[in-house]
């Protein structure tokens, strides 16, 4: 069997939500990197948080009404509001031997708002 990485793929592309999966990218930094320790990544783009979750389609979809629920669409400064309700934007992700330590279906999110997420980030290894 042949196994293909796509380094950044689309997890979701909803009307005011774009979440796109860096696991693959991230993973193979650390791995180059070797070592242990503790990976930090953080979203270079803004609005856009990073977050260490299951890739479930209908998360998305919840997590995008809900922040419709609690942040309606046409409020100043919504995208300002939902990065202070979602809290930091870093995800802290430790790692061992140059592997990251995810649950099996965990994957590394790279969360924009309003339908537009860009897709650079910074990994700051310490270990």
């Amino acid at each position: 069997m042949t196994s293909v990485q796509i380094p950044i793929s689309i997890a979701a592309a909803l009307p005011n939500l774009t979440v796109l999966d860096i696991t693959n990218d991230v993973r193979h930094e650390v791995a180059r990197a070797g070592g242990s320790g503790i990976a930090y990544v953080s979203p270079n783009g803004d609005p856009s948080v990073v977050r260490v979750q299951e890739r479930e389609t209908g998360f998305f979809s919840d997590l995008e009404c809900l922040l419709e629920r609690l942040v309606p669409l046409e409020a100043d400064e919504r995208t300002h509001l939902l990065s202070f309700l979602l809290g930091p934007r870093t995800e802290q992700i430790p790692y061992k031997e140059g592997v990251l330590c995810l649950g099996r279906w965990q994957r590394i999110l790279l969360v924009g708002f309003e339908d537009r997420c860009a897709d650079e980030w910074t990994l700051t290894l310490v270990g």
